[in-house]
């Protein structure tokens, strides 16, 4: 068997070429409470101490809450709650304004959660439906332990399966692709997988009972997740006693092994965890996925009754030429034709932002090529001995449904559509802001600088996601971050741009949002911009774009020079007479007496 120092070697090879994705598979661990916890729990702490997550009298705090509202009565567990958030709304407003906590879906959240406002609610409502107090609180309490069961049984558990997938893919091959998280769905077998690591929890507890059961059996059964993970049908019972017999005589060993990452681990105290998070906890994961290739080496070396269940060939070597070619025959027909890219201003403008300036049947040609490579793509990296093989695996996975294939969001996009799609955005964008005025305060209320029905704001970020991030389209994860970042800097420069020019006016204002930047970007509205943007590239601008190429050039054209010839005397007028008033610049009064409000209301 290999030398820990050589598993520990291999481990940080496998790092170094997966980092982002073995480190995102650990921090998703961590947040589900799979493993990996104590690395958030120093971050944590910092957090709720920076945010003024104060308990009144320094105890008190959601667990209070439940067992005041359960034991004394309704009424009691609200006004505790009560107490408890208007505590730490004012530990929050004196802390830092960055931890708002007075206004928006967040902070609302944040403070429905945390004092326990929300499991008030829940019980008042079972009291209203099921006239017995009595009654309502064991509805109330079995609910709850159905929903913690659920989640454990469902999600966390199962995820420690999909993260040692992932992390035995990435050792053999270079690229895993994000469908990997969904791996037990497209092969079906989440909830076999689920009721037996379910059954192996079961037999850990029971064995707890043992004057040595709790430290052996652990060991015995560390192989059950790594065993799913190569072959997610094998039975329940048969996946357990395979791995009690993988780990005879490695008890101690793999003990040992677990010893000597003590190091890293005592390192998270000084760095608050984030050695654990960005290094640590992917090392481990990395190096225990050698660990399991070498009990497995053995396994089937020893032919141990069981073995013949650890039948993922291609999950520990790549599969050769002759093989992927027979599971692929379609893709190794295919002619690959490289295709020389266009030269000049209109190849740079299609290659850096996806800025077409050719004609609509040399885009209509682009595109077809595009929806062939989408669809291709992932079958050309496993026919290359670059991804696994899905077709190779023992359980036949079911593929994507022709909808989603065809739909291409790495299409280029005509000046024409650009135009008329950021018209469409600042339309859509001053829909929802009047509306949501009107639904707050029953007025119709013409929000924004301009007079006009838009707001430029909305057009510029959904058009500068398109095509400053055009190049960030493959890479989901990365889009979504850059279109936070990017549409973040819009908004605060143009908010701080609008102050400076206008005597300190504001058009929005964040104060009192949980984590809000001077009032002029906040969380929450960064996550919508966030999801909008991948909402945008993937669904919404392609299909746009195919209403918008039905229109006539004759009649898109003129429309477009219409269209700008309004958006810039609008702009020219509103430079000195900018849209004010109640509603739209008086946000500072309004923010004010919300708060005074609230403060009424606790």
């Amino acid at each position: 068997m290999l030398s820990r120092q050589e598993m520990k070697r291999r481990g940080r090879h496998s790092l170094k070429r997966h980092y982002l994705l073995l480190v995102a598979v650990c921090l998703l661990a961590a947040f589900l409470g799979t493993e990996f916890g104590s690395s958030l729990s120093s971050i944590k702490s910092v957090v709720e101490e920076n945010a003024g997550s104060a308990k009144v009298s320094g105890s008190q705090g959601l667990a209070d809450v439940i067992e005041t509202m359960l034991l004394r009565g309704e009424e009691q567990g609200r006004r505790l709650s009560e107490q408890i958030q208007e505590a730490e709304i004012e530990a929050a407003r004196e802390a830092d304004p960055v931890f708002g906590r007075t206004r928006g879906v967040l902070a609302g959240l944040v403070n429905a959660y945390t004092p326990g406002g929300i499991f008030v609610s829940v019980l008042s409502a079972l009291d209203a439906v099921t006239g017995s107090e009595t009654a309502s609180r064991v509805i109330f309490v079995l609910l709850s332990l159905a929903f913690v069961f659920l989640v454990w049984y469902f999600i966390r558990d199962a995820y420690r399966v999909i993260a040692r997938r992932i992390t035995l893919e990435a050792r053999i091959y270079e690229k895993v692709p994000a469908r990997r998280f969904l791996f037990l769905l497209r092969v079906r077998r989440w909830a076999k997988v689920a009721w037996t690591l379910f059954v192996t929890q079961v037999f850990q507890v029971l064995w707890m009972f043992t004057i040595v059961g709790f430290f052996v059996k652990r060991y015995s059964y560390y192989m059950v997740p790594y065993i799913l993970a190569e072959n997610p049908d094998i039975p329940t019972l048969e996946a357990i006693t395979l791995s009690r017999r993988m780990m005879r005589g490695h008890k101690w060993q793999c003990f040992i092994f677990q010893l000597s990452f003590l190091g890293w681990l005592l390192l998270e105290i000084p760095t608050l965890g984030l050695g654990g998070i960005l290094y640590s906890n992917p090392y481990q994961m990395a190096a225990f996925g050698e660990y399991y290739t070498e009990i497995r080496r053995l396994a089937k070396e020893q032919g141990i009754p069981g073995a013949e269940y650890l039948n993922d060939t291609y999950l520990f070597e790549k599969a050769k030429n002759r093989i992927l070619t027979g599971a692929y025959p379609e893709v190794s027909r295919r002619e690959r034709k490289e295709e020389k890219a266009p030269g000049g201003i209109r190849g740079f403008l299609a290659a850096v932002f996806g800025i077409s300036l050719y004609g609509r049947k040399t885009e209509q040609a682009y595109e077809e090529r595009e929806r062939e490579r989408v669809k291709n793509e992932e079958l050309e990296d496993a026919l290359s001995g670059k991804a696994y093989p899905g077709r190779l695996f023992p359980i036949p996975e079911h593929e994507r449904r022709k909808w989603v294939e065809s739909l291409n969001y790495m299409r280029r996009y005509t000046p024409v559509s650009l135009i008329l799609m950021f018209f469409c955005f600042c339309f859509i964008g001053w829909i929802f802001e009047v509306s949501q005025g009107f639904v707050a305060s029953g007025e119709f209320i013409k929000r924004g600088v301009l007079h006009g029905p838009w707001l430029p704001i909305y057009g510029m970020g959904g058009i500068l996601i398109l095509v400053v991030l055009y190049r960030l389209r493959k890479r989901p994860l990365w889009e979504f971050i850059m279109a936070v970042v990017l549409c973040g800097g819009v908004e605060y420069f143009t908010a701080l741009n609008l102050e400076l020019t206008h005597g300190g006016m504001k058009w929005w204002d964040y104060s009192g949002y949980f984590l809000n930047i001077h009032g002029r970007v906040c969380a929450e509205g960064l996550l919508v911009f966030g999801i909008m943007g991948l909402v945008i590239v993937y669904v919404v601008a392609p299909l746009l774009d195919n209403l918008l190429k039905k229109i006539p050039m004759k009649i898109a054209v003129p429309a477009c020079a219409v269209l700008l010839a309004l958006f810039a005397a609008d702009q020219a007028y509103s430079a000195k007479h900018p849209n004010t008033g109640h509603g739209i610049t008086d946000i500072g009064e309004e923010t004010a007496a919300g708060a005074e409000k609230q403060e009424e209301l606790l």
